[in-house]
């Protein structure tokens, strides 16, 4: 027996239209070699596509793969993950499904408040899958607390259980702010258990769990990514035995600056001492840390470099500043008012100038509440256009409440 195990495969991700294309080619080198191997089925364990609803001319290209797949009798099962997952409860997994493309896995019904899973069995090897699709948040984790898990432990035969969380066990270092939940929350006794959502490359054992495997993404999703793994990976498993597979479509060529405790000046001869002639059709990218000693982050001039990597060919050049600082900025925020100082001050200038019939500090303190209610950030899982709604229902009531 053999099957491909593929998860995070992000199409339609990247904004610009030379990254963005990379995500699906990795699917098409996928397909290939699957094909080659002519392995007995395919999974997709979440976030098939970036959105619940994708760009159709990506649609069009991974639906060609996905009839490939379908002609080869290679059947594909899948489970949603956060990004390809939809309020409504619909995603594209359901339109491809209808088309007869893929298999979503995650089916049951709730019986006695408890949700009981079904297993949809692979024809040619007998294999039971089942799975639960991922959402934004860990709000996925609701559907583990109310699961049936003594029906999918007692169903007898070889198992494959399909998941799109972090699992607190396998939560590297630098994941350990996101949510995650323990692995035992998924029922015991499967043969193979296909992860998705980390996009790290793992595979281990843990007491009562066989195999769980994050095959990693499909094509790295942003700069650390690319920095870390400079490439895409998923596995082959043949008669249970994990394989993973490199999938490059570009090279990656990293630059680090360290600019701690040095100028402007300093930093740009550094950079112009980056003579790297071999960036031809390689992904360049240049990072640059540390906090200089005076001078403003502005005058590290990076753009005369970028340009010459694009003229011998760079495919394309990504530049991270995100821990770079500057003393002199640090200082002056130091010195100055908070932002909060700010805010008020601003806010008594203003007091009295709108008619609402109050005074002077009836005005600030709304002021102040409704900057507080509109300032508030989108918590993860909650859909933008619920997030505005939220927030304009929470003013209109402060408004209301004050006009009584």
């Amino acid at each position: 027996m053999l099957f491909a195990h593929l998860a995070d495969v992000h199409i339609g991700a990247w904004r610009d239209p030379r990254m963005k294309e990379l995500p699906i080619q990795a699917f098409e080198r996928a397909v290939d070699l699957i094909t080659e191997r002519k392995a007995d089925f395919t999974i997709i364990a979440g976030d098939f596509f970036n959105t619940s609803v994708p760009p159709l001319d990506q649609v069009k290209r991974a639906v060609t793969q996905l009839q490939r797949l379908k002609a080869a009798g290679i059947p594909v099962y899948a489970i949603a993950g956060s990004h390809d997952y939809s309020p409504s409860g619909k995603t594209m997994l359901d339109v491809l499904e209808e088309a007869g493309l893929l298999v979503n896995v995650m089916k049951g019904e709730v019986v006695d408040g408890k949700i009981t899973l079904r297993w949809t069995t692979d024809e040619r090897t007998g294999v039971k899958l089942t799975g639960i699709i991922g959402r934004a948040g860990s709000l996925d984790r609701t559907y583990y607390e109310d699961l049936n898990r003594d029906a999918l432990e007692q169903e007898p035969g070889e198992k494959i259980f399909l998941f799109h969380t972090s699992l607190t066990e396998l939560k590297p270092k630098a994941l350990e702010k996101i949510e995650s939940a323990p692995a035992s929350m998924m029922p015991k006794g499967c043969r193979y258990y296909a992860g998705g959502h980390v996009h790290i490359v793992n595979a281990t054992r843990l007491p009562g769990y066989e195999a769980i495997v994050y095959p990693g993404p499909l094509f790295p999703a942003n700069f650390s990514e690319l920095e870390e793994l400079g490439r895409g990976s998923f596995c082959f498993v043949k008669d249970w035995e994990v394989e993973r597979v490199p999938v490059e479509l570009k090279t990656c060529a990293s630059f680090h600056v360290d600019a701690d405790k040095k100028t402007p000046e300093m930093v740009n001869a550094l950079l112009g001492e980056l003579r790297e002639e071999d960036v031809a059709g390689k992904i360049v990218l240049l990072r640059i840390t540390g906090e200089l000693c005076e001078g403003r982050i502005a005058d590290v001039q990076t753009k005369t470099l970028v340009q010459q990597w694009y003229e011998r060919g760079a495919y394309f050049v990504m530049r991270n500043t995100a821990q770079l600082s500057s003393k002199e900025l640090a200082e002056v925020q130091v010195r100055g008012a908070t932002t909060e100082e700010v805010e008020l001050k601003v806010i008594r200038e203003h007091a009295g100038q709108t008619p609402l019939g109050l005074n002077t500090e009836e005005e600030v303190a709304l002021t102040k509440e409704l900057l507080n209610t509109l300032g508030e950030e989108k918590p993860e899982g909650e859909k933008q256009y619920e997030y505005e709604e939220r927030v304009q229902r929470e003013a209109r009531t402060l408004l209301e409440r004050r006009a009584q």
